[in-house]
């Protein structure tokens, strides 16, 4: 069993920056492909990015592409979400979440509580 962990949300204004962490206790870190999702009020959760237990391979929605990149400290326990370029349709609650799927953008095993992300105009 995973446990998942996220913080660095917060208050930004278009244009800025912010990263977010997730810390994973209670498991292999390793053996599992990493996600981020986000969910807006009122709408679906939506797959954000995914990292390879190996930090190899990356994959992104379309949305975040270029502007967004996903990172893991197999050592730390850790993944990451830096995000450059915010815009205000990026405001959501974010979640990190864990899968033994291979690189997946739907079926994830464990799920933190998430994190608010505000993005200000």
């Amino acid at each position: 069993q995973v446990q998942l962990v996220e913080s660095g949300g917060g208050l930004v204004q278009a244009g800025g920056s912010l990263r977010l962490s997730c810390a994973a206790s209670g498991g292999t870190f390793g053996r599992y492909t990493m996600g981020w999702f986000r969910q807006a009020p009122g709408k679906d959760r939506d797959f954000v990015a995914a990292i390879s237990w190996s930090e190899s391979t990356t994959l992104f929605a379309d949305t975040v592409k270029g502007r967004f990149t996903i990172s893991r400290d197999n050592a730390k326990n850790a993944v990451y979400l830096q995000m450059n370029s915010l815009r205000p349709e990026d405001t959501a609650v974010y979640y990190c979440a864990a899968t033994t799927t291979y690189m997946t953008r739907s079926d994830y095993n464990y799920w933190g509580q998430g994190t608010q992300v505000t993005v200000s105009s």
